[in-house]
């Protein structure tokens, strides 16, 4: 039987989805197609942040893609080298917090030290660092266009200072119309919705 599964492929350690195995031990053959694409805001200025650590008192992570826009700014120009000199050990004074072992796995390959990734939510992570002791600096906040506003006021409820950086939009995958109509081809058979 085939199983179509509107998703990423994320590879594990074995180098295979792990959704893609799994099924295929019940003997199901799946095929996976992305809906979802993810297109990067306000580099620039992130940038410009990440080279002033001293104005902040640590930076949160709730999504892998946030990650991804410090990746993308640190790949511009001299920064890598600017950032392995200095400012990564300027940002390890601070805390990171992140929601997630997959966060702060990425966060870690970038060279920051994390907690709070088992909290599990970003309302969790919110009264993690709220428990903590504040700083008078805001934290940095890279963040998409969609998301939820819990943390952001959990932590102004409490006097915590927040600075929030729009880094990426998610949007509607750029080929995902193309991939479905090439799946059901190669199946003999279309759904009403894609005959149009």
């Amino acid at each position: 039987m085939k199983v179509l599964l509107l998703k990423d492929p994320k590879e594990d350690d074995c180098g295979q989805d792990p959704y893609v195995r799994e099924l295929g031990l019940y003997g199901l053959e799946a095929t996976l197609i992305p809906v979802l694409s993810f297109e990067f805001l306000s580099l620039p200025s992130l940038s410009e942040k990440l080279s002033h650590p001293e104005g902040y008192g640590g930076l949160i992570f709730t999504s892998p893609r946030a990650v991804e826009a410090v990746e993308r700014c640190l790949q511009k120009d001299t920064k890598a080298e600017v950032w392995k000199k200095s400012l990564k050990e300027k940002w390890n004074a601070k805390s990171v917090y992140v929601v997630g072992n997959a966060t702060a796995s990425l966060v870690n390959r970038i060279g920051l030290h994390t907690e709070g990734e088992t909290c599990g939510n970003a309302e969790k992570l919110a009264e993690y660092i709220c428990s903590r002791e504040p700083s008078a600096l805001p934290l940095l906040f890279p963040c998409g266009t969609l998301k939820r506003e819990i943390l952001p006021k959990m932590l102004k409820d409490k006097g915590i200072p927040l600075e929030s950086v729009t880094v990426y939009q998610t949007i509607p995958h750029p080929g995902i119309q193309g991939n479905l109509t090439s799946y059901y081809t190669q199946q003999d058979r279309l759904p009403n919705a894609l005959l149009a």
